[in-house]
């Protein structure tokens, strides 16, 4: 399909659907930061273990977009057959029977069990991930793809910032035993209603009539053709850093603030903090939305770049348990956001490096330092991983053309960073403490800015010789 006609098509409300899935799954997603220090306590685990539930959940994805790799090399591209909405329902089904799954696993209290659940609910979000995110990239011209996929991506960052302070709520007070102790059956109640809402998002997109994208005139996509495009290739390395980045920092989070020589916080107080980590990726996407919209004038971006960020900061302090002081430091990540995304100059490639710099600072900064520098340095790097989904995804896939879905599982194959990373640093903390654990992500950090460098040559260059041969 043309850029030309789908600009001239309006898709407005199969973008609103979706984006409230993405809202629903990030809700999900990062109920994972509750469970492990949860699960940690009520089965004695020590980080290692505890690391398994990332590993499980994040495993998932990895198993389950190489079976569709491997299904479209020698079948064809399912979606292509079966159509994106089809694969969208699939995938929540599969996701409501993982939280389904948490209720014999807390009847048992069996550790096993919940990472069998977790792992069913990662296989559902797998899905998810391979169609809805090609799928917005496709609900509208090529070169605001990442402008949409960073709008959709902001309300899964609003899930994942409300799921610490709720999630966290509902397992360690409103279900958790009387007598405050620990207990599997807190789990029970909080997935049972989460499946049932997937299933209601369920039935709202079978109603909304959603436009379908399918390989016209052309034999379904067969073969490793995908593997061809080297940015791709780059691509899925730089996708398996950022995941595995992004979950190892947010999986100690409270840990790290609960350390003596950072701040010494309770779990109850921590994950207020931890809702301010998400809540920074969540401003970072709504200003990338704006940012990296090509049709907002200048002067228009920083109005409406300003207005965003009043609003979402607005939105976090009455979501969080914190004082505005407490909360006050991160105006100053804020400014420093916007002044990125201005050297950035709405090119992708660009921001993404200049993010993933940043990030790098901000990581160092935590291992050296304590108190509340520590503190400010761990949580800033929320802000700065706002976009990097969004421009890794889409530079990964750009210009794959039938290739697109085959190129979308080996980007979502690379979450499999999710479970590996974690699982690296857990192993790191047991050995030489949290703090100096964060040096795993600051490699995962270099990789991105690598890789947002290249994209920026590589791809300009692309762009310059198509231009040429249609005469531009």
């Amino acid at each position: 399909m043309t850029n030309e006609v789908q600009s001239k098509r309006n898709y407005t409300v199969p973008l609103v659907t979706i984006t409230l899935l993405f809202f629903m799954w990030g809700f999900i997603t990062c109920m994972n930061d509750i469970l492990i220090p949860y699960l940690k306590q009520l089965f004695s685990l020590t980080f290692f273990q505890s690391m398994l539930v990332q590993f499980c959940f994040f495993g998932a994805y990895f198993i389950g977009s190489l079976i569709y790799f491997l299904i479209s090399t020698t079948k064809g591209d399912p979606i292509d057959k079966v159509g994106y909405k089809k694969g969208i329902l699939f995938g929540i089904f599969l996701a409501a029977l993982g939280c389904v799954l948490f209720y014999p696993a807390a009847s048992f209290s069996s550790y096993p069990l919940f990472l069998g659940a977790l792992f069913i609910l990662g296989l559902g979000f797998t899905v998810l991930q391979i169609t809805a995110n090609a799928y917005v990239s496709l609900l509208g011209p090529e070169d605001s793809a990442s402008s949409r996929l960073n709008m959709t991506q902001a309300f899964n960052a609003f899930g994942t910032t409300i799921a610490p302070v709720l999630g966290g709520h509902l397992i360690f007070e409103l279900f958790s035993e009387a007598d405050g102790s620990f207990s599997a059956s807190a789990t029970k109640i909080p997935y049972l209603i989460f499946a049932a809402i997937l299933l209601l998002v369920a039935l709202m997109i079978s109603r909304v009539k959603l436009p379908d994208f399918k390989t016209e005139g052309e034999e379904l996509v067969k073969g490793f053709g995908a593997l061809k495009f080297n940015h791709l290739k780059f691509g899925v390395l730089a996708m398996f850093c950022y995941v595995g980045g992004e979950v190892a920092v947010g999986s100690f989070i409270i840990s790290f603030l609960e350390q003596p020589q950072v701040m010494n916080l309770t779990e109850s107080v921590s994950k207020n903090y931890l809702s301010l980590y998400w809540g920074g990726a969540m401003i970072g996407r709504f200003l990338g939305a704006i940012s990296l919209n090509h049709s907002i004038s200048q002067g228009k971006k920083a109005l409406y770049m300003l207005g965003a960020a009043a609003a979402v900061f607005l939105v976090i302090f009455s979501i969080v348990d914190l004082t505005f002081s407490q909360i006050s430091f991160f105006l100053v990540f804020i400014a420093l956001n916007f002044v990125a995304f201005f050297i950035g100059k709405s090119a992708p490639a660009r921001t993404l490096s200049i993010f993933a710099a940043v990030n790098v600072v901000l990581l160092i900064s935590a291992m050296l330092n304590q108190g509340p520098l520590a503190m400010y340095s761990i949580l800033g790097i929320g802000i700065f991983n706002s976009i990097m989904f969004s421009n890794i995804y889409t530079l990964a896939i750009s210009g794959l053309g039938k290739y697109t879905s085959q190129g979308s599982s080996l980007v979502v194959m690379a979450i499999l960073g999710g479970a590996i990373v974690p699982i690296f640093q857990g192993y790191l903390v047991d050995v030489f403490g949290v703090q100096h654990s964060f040096v795993i992500p600051v490699f995962c950090y270099l990789v991105i800015l690598i890789f947002g460098a290249y994209c920026t040559k590589y791809l300009g260059h692309v762009k310059q010789d198509a231009d040429a041969k249609s005469g531009h």
